[in-house]
């Protein structure tokens, strides 16, 4: 339905999506700051002004996809304790009925000079406490997997609206002409398609370039151009591009020409930069080192470099299936997931910090929902919507902080509860932009990322 990035045999050649065209439906924000309709034909990615000035630049979603625990990593709830083995009198069903009260197997510790409580198993990020706002209050619609996947990335529970990402760049464009706007990185099998990170009916040019292989050569197949030279290329693509043009005109456009014209173009201009904005072995040691090894560690790096070169957002996925998803042994299981992942974003907070780079990029770190403080089995815990944390560090939240609270058994929001329409509303806010005013109109509607919803959470701006 959305489909990946697909490769022409002589050279790259990137697949667009199948939404409405560019043509007089161009997500650009005029002084008024109101989307207006312009010839975005010319440069559809090309850098637009928001709404109002932003805080910051660019996005980082570290996706913790499978939901991570929110009592076993940054909501202690000493009552599980006192409960434990007993049945909880605030349960709640979720995907089925839980069992007993199942109490954190991990320690929580006071980390940084504020004081954040964080567990045992993220050390690292311990560290860097001081930079992290926690919003314990989130919840979101329903405690499957796709659905809420498909709510977090795009604000819907159907796959039939466009990601934040492809948002981000049909609003603001993109400020390196060079490489895709919106870029994910999820190693090995997607954990559930382009749906996640597709434009659905925004023109195609808006979509994530998804990347599965992290090998600067094997990252993206055909980047190079054996067969000719680049001023050959140039003068082929501007032929081609001109007929594109001419019969798309002579049809009173074509949205998937326009798309399709846009695509040529980028894939032209990435051979110049991607392969190095990629290649990790560029990198010195000391920062190989900070990030620490693994795949996970790499994806970091790279997501550094690419907001270093403009890049408008990057989604890091935490591997493929449902990696959070401990429905049994989840001692075992969440120690060893976050142990893969601490020490790199705990480094990818210092890195960016140390270039200047935090104060203009926003990271999210959580997954799709979390897990129930009751028992599923022995020692495993069950899906749960109705509360879970997500956590922001850089530019324009306060660090060190822990906003809102689940219940005392951490199973549903209960204080200045944060639905996943308020945490986009927010996001979209401190990239300069109106939630409200960021629309597209399809099939007689105008739609945006926060569908009629959103309320943005000032408590934890700066």
């Amino acid at each position: 339905m959305f489909p990946n990035p697909i490769i022409s045999r002589r050279g790259l050649l990137a697949r667009t999506g199948t939404g409405l065209g560019i043509l007089g439906l161009a997500g650009v924000l005029a002084d008024s700051g109101e989307l207006t309709a312009a010839n975005a034909t010319v440069d559809p990615l090309a850098p637009k002004p928001p709404h109002f000035p932003p805080k910051v630049k660019h996005i980082i979603h570290l996706f913790m996809n499978g939901g991570p625990s929110q009592v076993d990593t940054f909501d202690p709830k000493p009552a599980l304790a006192r409960y434990a083995g007993k049945a909880l009198p605030t349960q709640k069903m979720t995907e089925r009925r839980t069992g007993n009260a199942f109490p954190s197997p991990y320690k929580f510790h006071k980390c940084g000079k504020s004081g954040l409580e964080i567990s045992e198993i993220y050390p690292e990020l311990g560290k860097v406490a001081d930079e992290l706002c926690v919003i314990r209050s989130m919840h979101t619609d329903v405690p499957n997997h796709e659905p809420s996947l498909l709510m977090m990335t795009c604000g819907n529970l159907q796959p039939i609206r466009p990601s934040m990402g492809s948002w981000l760049c049909y609003g603001l464009g993109t400020e390196n002409r060079n490489l895709p706007g919106f870029v994910v990185i999820c190693p090995g099998k997607p954990v559930v398609g382009p749906q996640l990170w597709g434009s659905s009916f925004l023109p195609g040019v808006y979509q994530g370039c998804h990347i599965q292989n992290l090998d600067p050569k094997k990252i993206i197949n055909h980047i190079e151009n054996h067969y000719v030279t680049a001023e050959t290329q140039r003068s082929q693509l501007d032929l081609l591009n001109q007929l594109n043009r001419d019969h798309r005109d002579h049809r009173n456009g074509d949205a998937q020409l326009d798309a399709r014209i846009q695509s040529l173009e980028m894939a032209y201009r990435m051979q110049t930069e991607a392969q190095e904005a990629f290649d990790i072995r560029r990198e010195p040691q000391s920062t190989r080192e900070l990030y620490g090894p693994g795949t996970y560690a790499d994806s970091l790096i790279v997501a550094r470099r690419l907001v270093e070169r403009g890049v408008r957002m990057v989604q890091v996925f935490s591997g493929s299936g449902q990696p959070w998803d401990d429905h049994g042994n989840l001692e075992a299981g969440h120690r060893n997931k976050a142990k893969a992942s601490d020490q790199a974003i705990a480094g990818l907070i210092r890195d960016l910090k140390s270039r200047g780079l935090l104060e203009e990029t926003l990271i999210l770190w959580g997954g799709e929902f979390g897990r129930t403080p009751s028992t599923e089995g022995q020692n495993g815990r069950d899906h749960n919507n109705h509360g879970f944390s997500v956590w922001l560090a850089g530019g324009g939240v306060r660090g060190g902080m822990a906003y809102g609270a689940t219940d005392e058994f951490g199973f549903a929001a209960a204080e200045n509860k944060v639905h996943v329409h308020d945490l986009h509303a927010t996001m979209l806010h401190l990239m300069g932009i109106n939630h409200e005013k960021l629309t597209y109109r399809y099939s007689g509607r105008d739609f945006r990322l926060t569908d009629v919803h959103g309320t943005i959470v000032r408590d934890i701006l700066t």
